[in-house]
């Protein structure tokens, strides 16, 4: 073959050290004006009952991406609420949700997510098989849209859309895991364009990202038609695990995660705007990785990830090594805490407070009613 006739050669990809060099500007451009400018001013009362009894939970640095900033999580001693405060403001959840689900995070993240079929399908199977199938269904928080990708196969005749507010969502409908994208906020699309469109509204670990919990709910309310089911799969911070590992605990995911509703709060509020709570599971929604998880962190906080974009310099080789026999010295902490997850705490997960999530299945009253209150 001639050198003129040669197929085009498909440019390689950067790899991960020229893809945090090329992000480094923006970020060091972006830290060189503080993390204060990141925060809303920290509230003296609890957003969910407007209580004054705060107690502090925990301190917790970002060991996820190794951004700078401190964060603070507390705790109201009247309706046992947890909220991020002070909480990030739009500035700081942009800089410290850029670059996690999609950018220089979104294979790392797509393989966490694409890799939870059977997660999935349980999720989707919140009827009995010989309920009428839903006709249309949206996924809030939607991501990539994986899991509308696998609750196609348990009910193939449906039509999911997926909303988010990041380019995943786009992503998600250009490869045929959702019919339909929507990017955007879902309290204000819900009102402009979405009301009374759908018979599911799935909300999987999305609430705990919103400023305002209660906003999304009665956005969810506006979205159902009458008789349609809200789905609703959260954290829970009454987990025991929450307090044992306290900041090394991985669901409290600071700093995204934002607001943790205890599941009495949950259903109060949701019979509040009309819907009945026909299910409430512990046990199902487990993902029992606390250990992993509290092991994983912790050698983070030991030897923090030293390739990161928001970092001033790459680092030397000393620092690179010393992480590397760090990590490899703490295989045997993470094997041993997989084993104990798995043949010790999963079989437990439905008893007490030993599950880290709760799913909630309500159904939209006729009579709901879906205003502010």
């Amino acid at each position: 073959m001639s050198r003129e006739s040669a197929p085009p050669r498909t440019p390689e990809k950067p790899s991960r050290a020229e893809t945090v060099a090329a992000l480094r500007p923006r970020y060091q451009a972006d830290l060189a004006r503080g993390t204060e400018r990141f925060f809303e001013p920290r509230r003296t009362d609890c957003p969910w009952c407007g209580s004054a009894r705060l107690v502090r939970r925990l301190r917790a640095k970002d060991r996820y991406q190794s951004k700078p900033g401190r964060f603070r999580l507390d705790k109201c001693r009247d309706c046992r609420h947890v909220f991020q405060n002070p909480r990030l403001n739009d500035d700081g959840l942009e800089f410290y949700y850029r670059d996690f689900y999609d950018g220089m995070g979104e294979i790392e993240l797509g393989n966490v997510f694409s890799g939870r079929d059977k997660v999935y399908r349980r999720r989707a199977m919140f009827q009995e098989p010989s309920a009428e199938p839903p006709k249309t269904w949206l996924d809030v928080g939607t991501g990539h849209g994986h899991f509308p990708e696998v609750a196609r196969t348990v009910f193939p005749g449906t039509r999911f859309d997926g909303l988010d507010f990041t380019a995943g969502v786009e992503l998600a409908e250009r490869t045929g895991r959702i019919d339909r994208a929507i990017r955007g906020s879902f309290p204000e699309l819900a009102e402009e364009r979405l009301a009374g469109s759908y018979d599911v509204v799935s909300m999987f670990h999305y609430l705990e990202h919103s400023t305002d919990p209660r906003a999304e709910l009665r956005a969810a309310r506006r979205a159902l038609r009458p008789g349609g089911h809200l789905l609703i799969e959260v954290p829970d911070p009454e987990c025991w695990f929450g307090r044992l590992f306290g900041r090394f605990w991985l669901p409290w995911l600071q700093p995204q995660h934002l607001h943790f509703l205890p599941v009495a709060n949950l259903r109060e509020e949701l019979t509040a705007l009309g819907f009945t709570v026909t299910d409430e599971q512990h046990r199902g929604p487990s993902d029992t990785v606390d250990l992993l998880g509290a092991v994983w962190l912790a050698l983070n906080a030991i030897a923090p990830p030293d390739d990161a974009p928001s970092l001033a310099k790459p680092p030397g080789r000393p620092r690179w090594l010393l992480r590397c026999a760090i990590l490899l010295a703490g295989v045997p902490a993470l094997v041993a805490a997989t084993a104990l997850d798995r043949l010790l705490l999963k079989p437990l997960a439905g008893f007490g407070k030993m599950s880290n999530a709760y799913r909630v299945v309500a159904r939209c009253d006729a009579s709901a009613r879906s205003g502010p209150r």
